[in-house]
Parts: C-alpha cells; structure tokens; sequence
C-alpha cells in the first residue's frame, strides 16, 4: 500500500449545542455511535460496534446499506485519548498497518452556550463537493450535530 501523504488534509469546524461531554460521549460511545456515525441509506447496527477507546486500543464500525444490503466495515487505532479535550486516531480498512492510514483529530473546545467542535483529517486532500473524503465527514459531523442539538420546541 502507498504511504499516506500527511501534508494533505482538511479541517471541518463546527458549532455544536452540546458540552464537550456530550460531545466526547457521542465519539466513545458505541451505544451513542450507532445513532450517528454513517453515511444516508445506511445505519450502524450498534451490534457490530468495537470500542477500546484507549491509546493504542481499535475500534471497529459497520454501515450497512439499507437498499443493496452491503456491509462497509471501518476502524483504526486510538493515538491519543484526552478526554472532552481531544481525539486522535487513524481510520480506514481494519487490518491495516496503522502507520499506513489517515489520522484524524477531533478537538472539543468549550464556549458558553456549547462546543466549538474540529476535525482534522489528515492524509488526503479533500473539499467540499469532492463526493470522497470531505464530504464523508462532513456528513458525519451533520449527523452529529443533529444527534446533539435539541429539537426546536
């Protein structure tokens, strides 16, 4: 496999109305992952979900596509675990030489009324609209504000 080249990324900062700890919860927990963590016509069943959310503990994540029934298996390896602080962590195939795989970095920092939220990812370049990398987390990161922030009453 071809080395990642980490000077080419992208970061997505978002505001989300939540605290760092919740915020820090939704990315740790399996049980608030399986709400969030896929792309549209896909779910992830919180039975195939794997968290050791540890420096140099795996995770392991499957979307599964509503219509054609496909199974995408994801994971990586915990780098740095600093809690309601940062994040950081590869991602890609399971199986893979971590050293080989993009990193990506969530920072949580904390404002009076919620948490500003980055994700940096490094290792491939993205944009918005590249339908690839950007766009995967970008819809993501929509998942998860929309799992955090409260339904207008």
């Amino acid at each position: 496999m071809q080395a990642t080249d980490m000077s080419k990324g992208f970061t997505i900062i978002r505001y989300i109305e939540a605290t760092p700890e919740q915020v820090w919860h939704a990315w740790t927990e399996p049980e608030a992952i399986a709400h969030w963590w896929h792309l549209p016509l896909t779910s992830t069943p919180r039975e195939e979900l794997e968290f050791d959310v540890r420096p140099g503990g795996h995770y392991i994540y499957t979307s599964l596509h509503h219509e054609t029934e496909k199974r995408m298996t994801s994971g990586g390896v915990y780098k740095e675990v600093q809690p309601y602080d940062h994040l950081v962590f590869t991602w890609g195939a399971p199986g893979l030489n971590p050293e080989d795989l993009p990193i990506i970095t969530i920072r949580l920092d904390r404002v009076s009324d919620g948490t500003h939220m980055s994700l940096e990812f490094r290792g491939f370049s993205g944009e918005p609209g590249d339908d690839s990398y950007y766009d995967t987390w970008d819809v993501a990161v929509k998942n998860l504000k929309e799992y955090l922030t409260p339904a207008a009453a």
